[in-house]
C-alpha cells in the first residue's frame, strides 16, 4: 500500500500545480534559510579532532603582581618562556607542545628570486604528532635537530610550490634574513576548522590561513624571532634585550599537554598545581594560586570561537522555518479540503479512517521531499552569497553529506508535521454528507 499511496502523492502534485507549487516554495524557503545558517554554525563549533580532543588540555596560570590584583580577573590564555620551557622538559603527559607564530620573508638560494612574506610557527617536534599534520614530502626534524635548535624548516605545500615548484622540495635550503634552513618536510593540505592548535592571533583567525612554514621552537627562540600575535605583561615589565624578554612573566607562548585519557585531567592539574607551588617558592607567582585545564572544545567556548551572533542567526531562521511551515499547514488544509468529495467516496467505498490517514500524510511527505530538494539548492546558492562576505566565511560555507542528508530528512520530517492537521481534518469527512451533496 506504500508504494500505492506514493503514486496517488506523487500524482496529486500535478492535480492543482499552483497550489502545489506554493506549498513547495514556502517549505523550499524555510528549509533554506535554516540550513544554510545551521551549516555554517555546524561547521563553526563543531569538534575538529574528536577522537583525542578531550585529552588535549591548554593550561592556564594566574600571572602578574600582587599589587592590583582582582580575584575575578581572567587567567593568562598563555604561557611565559620560563613555563614553556619546563613543561616541554618536564615529561609529563604523551606529548607537550609550545607555540608561537611569526612573521618571515621566504627565498631560494638564487640571489634574484624575489622574496615571499609569509605566516609561519614556532613549535617544538610533538606539533605534527599532536595534532596529526600530514606530510606531503620528507617529515619532521630529529630530534637531535630539535635539541641542538638546528635551522630546519617544514614548508606548506603552496608555499614549497611557490618556491621551488612542484618537485619534491625536500633537502632545498630556504633563505630567512641571513640564515639558510634545510627543509626536512612538506606539508600536505592541512587547515582545521576552526584551527582549535592557535586561536590566539592565528593567522587569518580561527577559520581561515593556514601555516606556511614551522621551524623549531628552540631554533625560533635562538634566532630571537619575535611573537606575531599577542603578547601580554602585567606589572613589572621585562628587563631590556631578547634575554630579559626571556626571563620576564610575559605570556606569549600557547601550549599544550596531550595525555594518555580524559581520565588524567585530574593528574595534570595536580602536577601543575605543585609545579606553581615550587615555583612559588623561587620568587615567581605572587598572585594565588589559581589554575585552569581546558580541553578542546572547552578551550574554544572560553576564547568565543562561535560568537552569539550566529547562533541567535541560527535561531531566527529555524523561527523563518516555523512561521513557513503554519503557512504550509493552511496550504494543505485548503487542498485536502477541495477534495473531500473524494475523500467521501472512498469511505463509502470501505477505505478506513486509518488508510485516509496514511494516503494523506504519504502525500504531504512526498511535497516535502520535492520541497527538500529545492530548498537545497536553494541552501546551496545561500552559502554561496555567505561565503562572499569574507574569506573566513568562506572556509566555513560549505555543505557535508552530513548536512546535505539532514537537510531532506528535516523538510520531509517538517511537512509531515505540517500535514498532521490537516490529513486529521480529511479522516473527519462523512461520507453520508459528501454523497448526499454530490
Amino acid at each position: 500500500m506504500f508504494r500505492y499511496y506514493l503514486s496517488l502523492g506523487l500524482r496529486s502534485l500535478r492535480r492543482n500545480p499552483i497550489l502545489t507549487g506554493l506549498m513547495v516554495l514556502t517549505l523550499s524557503v524555510g528549509i533554506a534559510a535554516s540550513m544554510s545558517t545551521l551549516t555554517v554554525l555546524h561547521v563553526m563549533s563543531g569538534d575538529p579532532i574528536p577522537h583525542k580532543s578531550d585529552r588535549l588540555f591548554v593550561p592556564q596560570f594566574n600571572y602578574g603582581e600582587l599589587r592590583g590584583y582582582d580575584p575575578n580577573e581572567d587567567l593568562d590564555q598563555q604561557v611565559a618562556y620560563t613555563e614553556a620551557r619546563n613543561l616541554l622538559d618536564s615529561g609529563f603527559g604523551v606529548r607537550r607542545v609550545a607555540v608561537y607564530g611569526m612573521n618571515g620573508a621566504l627565498r631560494t638560494q638564487d640571489p634574484d628570486f624575489q622574496a615571499i612574506v609569509g605566516n609561519g610557527l614556532a613549535a617544538s617536534r610533538d606539533f605534527f604528532a599532536m595534532f596529526e599534520v600530514p606530510f606531503l614530502h620528507g617529515g619532521v626534524w630529529s630530534e637531535a635537530d630539535e635539541q641542538n635548535a638546528a635551522d630546519v624548516v617544514v614548508l606548506s605545500r603552496k608555499m614549497a610550490e611557490r618556491l621551488f615548484g612542484k618537485t619534491d622540495a625536500v633537502g632545498e635550503r630556504v633563505r630567512m634574513g641571513e640564515n639558510f634552513y634545510k627543509v626536512v618536510g612538506v606539508l600536505d593540505d592541512w587547515q582545521p576548522l576552526p584551527k582549535y592548535y592557535r586561536l590566539i592571533n592565528g593567522n587569518g583567525g580561527a577559520f581561515y590561513g593556514e601555516e606556511e612554514y614551522i621551524e623549531p621552537f628552540a631554533t625560533a627562540v635562538r634566532h630571537e624571532e619575535g611573537n606575531s600575535g599577542s603578547n601580554n605583561c602585567t606589572g613589572k615589565g621585562p628587563d631590556p634585550g631578547w634575554q630579559g624578554w626571556l626571563d620576564s612573566d610575559c605570556t606569549w607562548i600557547q601550549f599544550w599537554f596531550e595525555t594518555e585519557s580524559a581520565s588524567d585531567r585530574q593528574a595534570l592539574t595536580e602536577y601543575l598545581g605543585a609545579y606553581i607551588d615550587e615555583q612559588k617558592q623561587l620568587g615567581r607567582f605572587e598572585r594565588p594560586s589559581r589554575i585552569a585545564v581546558s580541553n578542546v572544545m572547552e578551550w574554544m567556548q572560553l576564547l568565543n570561537v562561535v560568537g552569539d551572533d550566529s547562533r541567535i542567526s541560527t535561531w531566527l531562521a529555524f523561527g523563518f522555518l516555523l512561521v513557513c511551515l503554519v503557512n504550509t499547514v493552511g496550504l494543505l488544509l485548503a487542498k485536502f479540503t477541495a477534495r473531500a468529495g473524494e475523500i467521501g467516496v472512498r469511505r463509502a467505498l470501505g477505505a478506513s479512517r486509518g488508510e485516509i490517514f496514511a494516503q494523506y500524510l504519504i502525500e504531504a511527505a512526498v511535497i516535502g521531499l520535492v520541497g527538500g530538494v529545492v530548498g537545497l539548492l536553494l541552501a546551496f546558492g545561500g552559502l554561496a552569497l555567505i561565503a562572499k562576505q569574507s574569506n573566513a566565511m568562506s572556509m566555513v560555507a560549505s555543505m557535508d553529506w552530513e548536512m546535505l542528508l539532514l537537510t531532506i530528512v528535516l523538510a520531509v520530517v517538517a511537512s509531515i508535521l505540517a500535514g498532521l492537521l490537516p490529513t486529521w481534518r480529511a479522516c473527519q469527512v462523512l461520507p453520508a454528507m459528501q454523497l448526499k451533496s454530490q
